[in-house]
């Protein structure tokens, strides 16, 4: 009498034929797609590009926004005034590294209740 131990897949092939099955009736019946639109070419040239908004914080709390030096109280107006006019939103925050979190906190608050979309944040290097 000769035996051979061989392994009866049968059974698996009875699991893997109910996992097809399970995976076809989950997949979404539709499909969705993305629409694209062709892009007409503006007859009028396009506009200039617009300067990047740095606000500029060191240490001890003073404010600069391009440069110009800003008081903490001015500067949701000023913000206010600088996004009203721009379809870009984006601020960049350049901050001294041993700034406390909580006053970087409070003016992302003050930036984003003034317009602003996107903020980036800067590592304030020395000398700036």
């Amino acid at each position: 009498m000769n035996l051979k131990a061989q392994i009866n897949i049968t059974p698996y092939i009875d699991i893997l034929l109910v996992l097809l099955i399970i995976f076809m009736v989950l997949q979404p019946v539709s499909r969705h797609q993305l629409e694209s639109r062709p892009v007409e070419e503006a007859s009028t040239p396009a506009a200039a590009p617009q300067a990047v908004i740095v606000l500029s914080v060191d240490e001890q709390l003073n404010l600069s926004l391009n440069g110009e030096e800003i008081p903490f109280n001015r500067l949701g107006s000023r913000l206010f005034d600088v996004f009203s006019g721009r379809s870009d939103k984006r601020l960049y925050l350049a901050g001294d590294p041993a700034l406390p979190f909580g006053d970087v906190v409070r003016l992302v608050d003050v930036a984003k209740a003034s317009g602003a979309g996107d903020i980036g944040f800067l590592e304030l290097k020395s000398g700036s």
